[in-house]
């Protein structure tokens, strides 16, 4: 179902079919944090998978990608850390990553107990393609789907939604 905005076309949202019902239910579910969050997450479930069917890599082993591009060189204990995930479960990704040439690991120069490990162009290049997996629908879905007020809504509780896991971003 596209909505389309045209000259013609009110600007009043209560002149959409359903925009009473839905401002009554946004209403409700913005008051009750557990309604908002279960309405949360069902509409984001179905948007992650579609996003993730073109994906070659777990969102494990591209989260690990990712946080190596956005922080450099890191140890499995921070990177388990910061990806809420065991050391165990960082270590096996790691090592699959590093067999794909898409991380690397050394010594750290400052304690050379500890082992660094590093995003390789190889690795950039790959977090490149799985980020861009699914783009080109997201890009359709929102243009098609949405009006411009509604891509203006989204675009505003885009940095919200980051701020919900500012935790994991520290």
């Amino acid at each position: 179902m596209a909505h389309q905005t045209d000259s013609a076309s009110s600007s009043d949202p209560s002149d959409t079919p359903g925009a009473a019902a839905t401002a009554s239910a946004t209403s409700t579910a913005a008051a009750d944090p557990s309604a908002l969050a279960t309405d949360l997450r069902e509409a984001l479930r179905p948007l992650w998978r579609r996003l993730g069917e073109h994906r070659t890599l777990s969102m494990g082993k591209v989260g690990i990608l990712s946080r190596l591009d956005r922080h450099g060189a890191l140890t499995a204990t921070v990177l388990a850390a910061h990806e809420r995930i065991s050391h165990q479960a960082v270590a096996g990704a790691v090592r699959e990553l590093e067999q794909m040439g898409l991380v690397s690991r050394s010594p750290d120069p400052a304690d050379g107990r500890r082992v660094l490990i590093t995003l390789t162009d190889s690795g950039r290049a790959r977090l490149d393609t799985e980020r861009s997996a699914g783009q080109e629908w997201l890009i359709h879905a929102v243009t098609d789907e949405l009006s411009e007020s509604e891509r203006a809504t989204l675009a505003a509780a885009v940095p919200l939604l980051g701020r919900l896991d500012a935790e994991g971003t520290r």
